[in-house]
């Protein structure tokens, strides 16, 4: 009869003790970081876990620490560029931070699952949340949440009395509407994204800031939600606008996404208006295909990876007790200049 495989298994603490020739206590405190143990022990002890393998069970060590290492993350709609470029971001800091991520996804606007996620996420134990709120009734929602840990907001948090990080959006929507100007523009005419978005409609307000400014009444703002089927449709309204030499103020579009931006530039090229030199275009994102567009895109760029390390660095910190209150962090855009805008020098 032929004998049975052994059945490996994983190294244990033990394990790494007898290899090491010294007691389990002492091999707690090294991967415990403890100060008061010899240099040489502490290198005797790595050098057995590095031999053996050994991982330590994040599971028992919560029991000890009474800590999961574990954040959480609520996000809404990240079939969108913004929302599933943030939650990498996320992601990669958190690990960076030596913290696991568990993240659930919403539908629609988030008001009626918020609660549920955030009872799921306190089940399995996580320290804190962070949360992507892009849509106003999520953030007002998520402000009237008693939640049993420490809850950042990504986007849309600013207002509501919670820790928060986001970009200057508006910021962002002014330098592209500057620039346009700059360019020889008598007005710029605006894309905007749909109602009820934080970001959709700090760049209105944006856009709508620096018009005032130099004393241009503002065109009327025409509405999309962030597909490129939308923004297609808004390029038909404009392309309908110069080909009719009704409003000979169509030279220039800023549009509140890259890929509304798509749209309205196959809107413009199917019926005959050439970018830049009819109509120039801009958009916001710099989603990676930007700068292969028909012609490349001037738009302005988000730091997703400055996003998701400050937005974690924030929720640990209140984790810790490093920080109180509702900081509101805001990380810089960075305006790309491209073809469709005649390549005008960068504000």
């Amino acid at each position: 009869m032929a004998r049975s495989a052994e059945v490996s298994r994983p190294p244990t603490m033990a394990d790494v003790a007898r290899e090491a020739g010294v007691s389990h206590q002492t091999v707690s405190r090294v991967l415990s970081g403890h100060p008061h143990v010899r240099e040489a022990t502490r290198a005797q002890v790595t050098a057995a876990v590095d031999r053996l393998g050994y991982r330590r069970n994040p599971a028992a060590r919560a029991l000890v620490t009474r800590r999961t290492r574990t954040l959480g993350v609520v996000a809404v709609n990240t079939t969108l560029y913004g929302p599933a470029s943030t939650m990498a971001g996320l992601h990669e800091a958190a690990r960076d931070e030596g913290y696991l991520v568990s993240a659930v996804t919403l539908r629609g606007d988030g008001r009626q699952g918020l609660r549920d996620a955030v009872d799921h996420l306190s089940s399995w134990g996580v320290e804190g949340v962070v949360a992507l709120t892009p849509q106003r009734v999520t953030g007002q929602a998520l402000a009237r949440l008693d939640a049993p840990f420490p809850v950042v907001s990504v986007e849309g948090g600013d207002q509501l009395g919670l820790p928060a990080v986001s970009l200057d959006q508006e910021r962002g929507a002014r330098m592209v509407t500057e620039h346009l100007l700059a360019a020889g523009h008598t007005t710029v005419w605006h894309i905007a994204g749909p109602d009820g978005w934080s970001e959709s409609e700090a760049r209105t307000a944006g856009w709508r800031a620096v018009l005032a400014e130099r004393g241009i009444t503002p065109p009327p703002v025409l509405q999309g939600d962030w597909s490129p089927l939308s923004g297609y449709r808004a390029g038909q309204e404009l392309a309908g606008h110069v080909l009719s030499g009704q409003d000979p103020g169509v030279t220039a579009v800023f549009v509140a996404n890259d890929q509304m931006a798509l749209g309205a530039l196959r809107a413009l090229r199917e019926a005959g208006v050439r970018t830049p030199e009819r109509v120039a275009v801009a958009g916001f994102d710099d989603i990676p295909e930007a700068e292969f567009f028909p012609p490349p895109l001037t738009t302005v760029r988000q730091d997703f990876t400055s996003i998701g390390r400050r937005s974690i660095r924030l929720l640990v910190d209140h984790i810790e007790g490093r920080a109180g209150g509702a900081e509101h962090l805001l990380v810089a855009p960075q305006l790309i200049v491209r073809a469709s805008t005649r390549g005008t020098a960068e504000l």
